[in-house]
């Protein structure tokens, strides 16, 4: 029996991942444990949560994995430094100290921070995200094809997975990379880098793609391969403490915006821009990928493959039979990827793929919390909770839906990755249309443009949306189905803008996006069979296949990962009941919280 820990850190997203002999045991963000969105530090807790929920200790670990090779990101980091010699002094003196101190001497730092004896890897960045993609995948062979920001040198890569070996053919090399270009647009739209890209694709439908042009004639050359290269004279990235420049400001014509200042139709144009180059670039990369390699099925990693809107345009095209994204596609995944890589590919097992069921098992692979556990929480601190058999809970949390209510949804193992997958999640009625605005602006506390994902029944999926298949992980975007469309009066259709936003498009409004499309979530009774029984439930009671999901947080903060996470959550903001395992709480009849700050530290979880 081996053990292999992988682990990713120090850029954001830290996380850990424990695979047994080639299963995935488990897998966490440290953000989840410490609280602090994106944590990039070691993830200490993640690792210490892998090893309780294995049984094992650190000594029983046969080799540790980290997702990058350090000394190569360092070479890039010189070499870019020297290379804008001397307008990149100031950020080379901001991370200088922390390489020199630690990111150099990882492996010593890595088993003194584990206390551990044993052999450290370090695969390539983008060796890992193809090894998430792959090994994780259902495919026995496949092409892959990773985008993100940048790793060491490389920030897009393709090849071919066999069986238990990948194989990169091609690479593009920093600073040319698309997930920066996508990132320079986030930063001058407003929003965080590294974090706020997916506000970009939510706010692109309210746009025109006024400005493709500017975009492909300016800041991008793209090849008809999908190969790429950036005009540096409009970036700052390299060398500077910004992603843009002076140059960049006055094509665009004006300032970045500032963060929370009022959205103007100029960034939704925008947003809308770089989004279609970004399809365009994902999409002739595909096809280009198909014809080199004559592979059937491709998979995605890196932290461009969370483009829901790109990865629908490549299946809808039909360039590939199938297509299978990493749902930890960004930086957390590449811990999984690590762990893969050395037990395929490092030890050589093999590796049988039936090209139906994949390797991730739903990616619930987080911490679980029993009833006992549950219930002695809520006695602790004397909190109102009604013990429900699992039959009721879900006829009454149906019932709540139904009525228009908000849900907070805690059940067994949470998931890994960006999005909440029906363990921690926040539930509503698809068919509401006010069920956005709610939502958005009274749990979330998030911009109101921002769109809700559905969760659709796995065998009803193609009765809403228009695709004939599962997307498990909410990493695809379809359109809602024509006969489930509210016909728009000409005055509706004049609309621009966030305008668009209160014009009611489908049955189910709450999940359809300004555009008609959704990132759609379907439930499968053998990944989450308590989940499916309530939206089973759901439809037979009161005829709906869909309800929303969104994660269980607010802006800002992580995905909540205990029962205490879920219950200062719950009473933070306007959610109306609670099912925390099969407890059912009500809102109305809690109390208020004093002072939760004070709270949260009195009660700490076993």
């Amino acid at each position: 029996m081996k053990n292999i820990l992988g682990i990713s850190a120090f850029y954001h997203d830290s996380a850990a991942c424990l695979v047994r002999d080639g299963e995935i045991i488990a897998a966490a963000q440290e953000e989840r444990f410490s609280r602090k969105k994106h944590d990039h530090r070691f993830p200490q807790n993640a690792v210490q949560f892998c090893m309780d929920y294995a049984g094992i200790t650190i000594d029983e670990v046969d080799i540790v994995a980290f997702y990058d090779k350090p000394f190569l990101k360092f070479e890039r980091l010189l070499e870019s430094y020297l290379a804008y010699a001397p307008s990149g002094i100031k950020s080379f003196i901001k991370a200088m100290p922390l390489w020199i101190k630690e990111k150099l001497w990882m492996k010593e730092f890595i088993k003194k921070e584990l206390g551990f004896e044993g052999k450290v890897l370090f695969p390539e960045h983008h060796q890992s995200h193809a090894a998430s993609a792959f090994f994780a995948s259902p495919f026995q062979s496949s092409a892959f094809l990773t985008i993100d920001g940048v790793g060491e040198w490389t920030t897009t890569s393709y090849g071919v997975g066999n069986g238990n070996n990948i194989s990169i053919l091609s690479e593009i090399k920093f600073p040319h990379s698309l997930g920066l270009l996508y990132s320079a647009f986030t930063y001058y739209t407003g929003f965080k880098v590294n974090s706020g890209e997916y506000k970009v694709m939510g706010l692109a439908p309210y746009g025109e793609p006024k400005y493709v042009n500017a975009i492909l004639e300016n800041l991008i050359d793209l090849k008809e391969d999908g190969s790429f290269k950036l005009n540096m004279e409009y970036f700052n990235f390299v060398a500077g403490l910004t992603m843009t420049n002076g140059k960049f400001n006055k094509l665009f014509g004006g300032e970045p915006r500032k963060p929370e200042s009022e959205l103007t139709q100029r960034e939704m144009d925008l947003a809308r821009s770089v989004q279609d180059v970004t399809e365009l670039a994902m999409l002739k990369m595909a096809k280009h990928i198909r014809k080199e390699t004559g592979e059937k099925y491709l998979t995605l990693a890196g932290g461009v493959a969370l483009n829901c809107v790109a990865n629908g345009k490549i299946l809808r095209e039909n360039i590939f039979d199938d297509i299978w994204i990493q749902p930890a596609a960004g930086d957390a995944g590449g811990a999984l990827g690590a762990a893969l890589f050395t037990w395929y590919q490092y030890f050589g097992n093999e590796r049988n793929a039936d090209n139906k069921n994949d390797f991730q098992k739903g990616s619930y692979l987080g911490p679980e919390f029993s009833d006992e556990t549950i219930s002695d929480f809520i006695n602790s601190q004397k909190i109102m909770a009604h013990k429900l058999e699992e039959t009721e809970l879900i006829k009454k949390s149906a019932e709540l839906l139904n009525n228009e209510k908000v849900l907070g949804w805690f059940q067994g193992r949470m998931e890994f990755g960006p999005r909440a997958l029906g363990n921690r999640s926040i539930l509503g009625d698809a068919r509401s249309s006010k069920m956005q605005s709610v939502m958005n602006l009274k749990i979330k506390f998030r911009e109101s443009f921002r769109p809700f994902a559905p969760a659709v029944l796995e065998n009803k999926v193609s009765e809403y949306f228009e695709i004939d298949r599962p997307s498990p992980y909410m990493l695809l975007v379809a359109d809602v189905k024509k006969k489930r469309r509210v016909p728009m009066s000409e005055e509706e259709k004049s609309y621009f803008g966030i305008k668009k936003l209160n014009v009611k498009r489908s049955d189910i409004p709450a999940v359809t996006h300004v555009d008609y499309s959704a990132r759609l979530q379907t439930i499968s009774q053998k990944t989450n069979p308590k989940f499916y029984s309530l939206v089973s439930r759901f439809e037979q009671d009161y005829g709906s296949a869909v309800v929303v999901n969104t994660s269980f947080n607010v802006r800002g903060e992580p995905i909540v990962c205990t029962p205490q996470d879920a219950y200062l959550c719950f009473m933070r903001t306007d959610m109306d009941a609670l099912a925390l395992g099969n407890y059912l709480l009500y809102k109305e009849e809690q109390k208020p919280l004093e002072n939760d700050t004070d709270w949260k530290k009195e009660f700490e979880l076993d």
